[in-house]
């Protein structure tokens, strides 16, 4: 459904920034679906499910039997020379590395280049002499393709003698943030570019008889990454497109790829600096598992992808050991756990609390500012603690809104708080998140104590109406049947309640007591008070 899709794409970024607290479920409006759905509602560890005709089915990335590279190269989609290939995007880092590829593997002969900027775009002329080089005519045209009527005067540019065959739609902007922080204008720089676009080449292309029609996603939404709610929306409905594509019979592949290395263009993230691009490197693949795909590497997949016939395929480059590490940690993405073989331990929620209350509350402060600095060098992927400063800036420490969302998340699971996500933008050092948590920790105790206190006051004011009670069937002097039962029952209850059994001493034999039947009350009174004979040949009625 074309109309869901970006909101499946916010949700997924929504949920991976708030674990717990989203999740999608999509029914098949049969009535067998909509009466699992309460079971359904109570899996918690799965943000998107699906059920059809009763049966639930959550999302799982699965390994596609692909050709070796030689039977890939020896049965390739050669592109027909006497038609034109339109690549959005085209001047940009990847798209001038397909645009090579094109040419230079594939036959590519007339390349429609399209981009902001066009000609003027930097390296624009490098790239089209080398693409003459290589036997190819590269006509760089500026054109904002998310404008309908432009594209479609583009499209109408094209010579009947060299028909339009293939789209390539690699156009795509960046302007990440957590989804509660994102403005209408980082929204619209998004979309634009990549959702619009996509879908006014699909409308004005649909009747033109395309070979082709591939468009570039992302795997990052898939597999929860946080901070690109933006960016999620545009590339599920790029996934969605295409399934869209493929059931009306026409081409259509959406190939959502992991991390791309620096190719030397103007691409989403060319415009760092190299240290700040490591940086972003090192935590995407400590956070997703994405290794940088080099240019090289991402053409043979891209090879390999043109080989199968899915409508959506994820080429990328992972490091299976930060998957195993985050499936120890019960962090692992849903989408990959099928594809990592180690058993999900995890941490259990709320531990720091534990360890807390084995230590004075005088050493709370040092222990509490240890874990923020081991769970901000993990955030930063820094090797050590000491690199991290107590009462340095987060933004100081190189700090953003992925990592500011993953440090929450992270704090949050170990102290088993809900923390806002504005957490280091309100307490900007890890001191003062350490002391922030110690309040909270603290007021939660307290609360906790609070609550038993009004439990007590609700008892007594339960026990002072049940008093009035009985004293109003005194005085009708006659109790019988399912009532004299119930007061029976409760009778006993009160009298091993107040008998102080050693064996119920503690809190689980509290909860076993409340929650024991007649028949099994019976039997432990029986052997811990000695009781007559009589109650030892109780019958189920209730009687003694």
């Amino acid at each position: 459904d074309l109309a869901v899709a970006p909101l499946v794409g916010l949700v997924r970024s929504a949920a991976a920034e708030h674990p717990g607290r989203f999740a999608m479920v999509d029914l098949d409006g049969v009535d067998g679906s909509r009466q699992v759905l309460a079971g359904v509602l109570g899996i918690s560890d799965e943000p998107e499910l699906a059920v059809r005709a009763g049966s639930v089915f959550v999302p799982r990335l699965t390994r596609v039997a692909a050709e070796s590279l030689d039977k890939t190269r020896q049965n390739r989609q050669r592109v027909d020379p006497e038609s034109t290939v339109l690549i959005t995007g085209g001047t940009g880092g990847l798209g001038a590395v397909l645009a090579r590829h094109l040419a230079s593997e594939h036959g590519g002969r007339h390349l429609l280049l399209v981009s902001r900027r066009g000609p003027d775009a930097e390296g624009a002329q490098e790239l089209r002499a080398e693409l003459a080089e290589l036997g190819c005519r590269a006509e760089l045209i500026a054109c904002d393709i998310a404008d309908r009527d432009r594209l479609q005067q583009l499209l109408d540019s094209i010579p009947a003698e060299r028909p339009l065959a293939a789209v390539f739609h690699v156009a795509g902007v960046l302007d990440d943030g957590a989804v509660e922080s994102l403005e209408h204008d980082q929204v619209e720089k998004v979309l634009r570019p990549k959702l619009d676009a996509a879908w006014y080449l699909h409308e004005l292309t649909a009747s033109l008889g395309l070979v082709e029609f591939t468009m570039f996603s992302s795997a990052a939404p898939l597999l929860g990454g946080p901070g690109q709610g933006n960016y999620a929306v545009a590339n599920a409905f790029l996934d969605s497109l295409a399934a869209h594509r493929v059931a009306g019979g026409l081409p259509a592949t959406s190939l959502a790829w992991g991390l791309w290395a620096h190719t030397g263009g103007g691409g989403m993230h060319e415009q760092l600096a190299a240290a700040d691009r490591a940086r972003v490197e090192r935590q995407i693949r400590n956070r997703l598992g994405l290794v940088p795909i080099p240019a090289r590497r991402g053409m043979e997949l891209f090879d390999l992808a043109r080989c199968q016939h899915d409508s959506l395929l994820v080429p990328m480059l992972v490091d299976t050991a930060a998957w195993q590490a985050q499936a120890h940690a019960g962090v692992v993405p849903t989408a990959v756990r099928g594809l990592v073989s180690v058993t999900v331990r995890g941490e259990r929620s709320g531990s720091l609390a534990r360890r807390l209350a084995g230590v004075p509350e005088t050493e709370w402060d040092a222990l509490l500012l240890a874990e923020v600095r081991t769970h901000v060098a993990a955030v930063l992927s820094h090797d050590s603690v000491h690199d991290i400063g107590s009462d340095r800036a987060f933004k100081e420490l190189g700090f953003d809104s992925l990592g500011a969302v993953d440090l929450r998340n992270r704090l949050s699971r170990a102290t088993g708080l809900t923390l806002p996500a504005t957490l280091v933008f309100d307490h900007p050092t890890p001191t003062a998140v350490a002391t922030y948590l110690k309040t909270q920790i603290q007021g939660k105790a307290g609360n906790g104590s609070s609550r038993r206190g009004v439990g007590e006051k609700s008892l007594v004011d339960g026990l002072d109406k049940i008093e009035s009670m009985i004293a109003a069937l005194a005085a009708n002097d006659q109790v019988e049947g399912h009532v004299e039962q119930r007061l029976r029952s409760f009778g006993l209850k009160l009298n091993a309640l107040l008998a102080g059994i050693e064996d119920w001493d503690t809190d689980e034999s509290a909860e076993d007591l409340a929650s024991a039947s007649d028949d099994e009350l019976f039997e432990a009174l029986n052997n811990e008070l000695d009781s007559s004979s009589s109650a030892g040949t109780a019958s189920h009625d209730g009687r003694a």
